[in-house]
């Protein structure tokens, strides 16, 4: 597997971990007895925003997609049915956002639609995922020459992002602070409290 593949993989992975972590602790929040720590809901939902939103999806964009449409035009459907999920996740997060505030005015009287916000988010975020390993990486391993991977192994690997003003190692402390903050058997946080009666 060349390195550019790999990169790709593992961001997939660690947005699957946090996004398994969300789906988690948004169910255990659903019980009324369980506090739920909003800070960890927000972190988790700020790194899925800055990873994949505004770090990993435009650079697919500008440099894998854009080389692939290149050497297989044929694939230019399903680029560009890829790259609209790119902006409706976008929305998806906002809507994360709202219902999630929506959630901690009300709690604990209701939850909302969080969870279920969640739910559709992980899951549309899994089958598009699913897509590009299954649909994309193929292709672009058929079509894509030893400079193309060399480029977009350059835009991934790179500390600094060439479209957003962010710096990997800052999702990364990101990151260590959710695997701190959130509750077993996610992270190692202390566990959620009932309150009190």
């Amino acid at each position: 597997m060349n390195e550019a593949i790999r990169i790709l993989r593992a961001e997939h992975h660690s947005l699957a971990a946090v996004l398994h972590g969300l789906r988690h602790l948004a169910h255990t929040a659903e019980n009324p007895r369980v506090r739920p720590q909003f800070d960890v809901f927000r972190a988790m939902i700020r790194y899925v925003d800055e990873f994949p939103e505004r770090l990993h999806h435009p650079k697919e964009d500008r440099f894998l997609f854009a080389r692939l449409a290149e050497r297989a035009p044929e694939t230019i459907p399903l680029l560009d049915s890829l790259r609209a999920e790119h902006r409706e996740g976008a929305r998806r997060i906002r809507e994360l956002e709202r219902t999630l505030d929506q959630f901690e005015r009300s709690w604990p009287h209701w939850s909302g639609p969080f969870a279920a916000a969640v739910e559709e988010y992980a899951e549309f975020h899994r089958r598009h995922m699913q897509r590009e390993e299954r649909e994309v990486l193929p292709a672009a391993e058929r079509a894509l020459n030893a400079e193309d991977w060399q480029a977009i192994e350059q835009a991934f690997a790179g500390n600094e992002d060439p479209i957003a003003d962010l710096r990997e190692q800052d999702l990364t402390k990101l990151f260590t602070r959710i695997v701190s903050i959130a509750p077993a058997p996610i992270g190692l946080g202390a566990r959620w409290n009932s309150p009190p009666a």
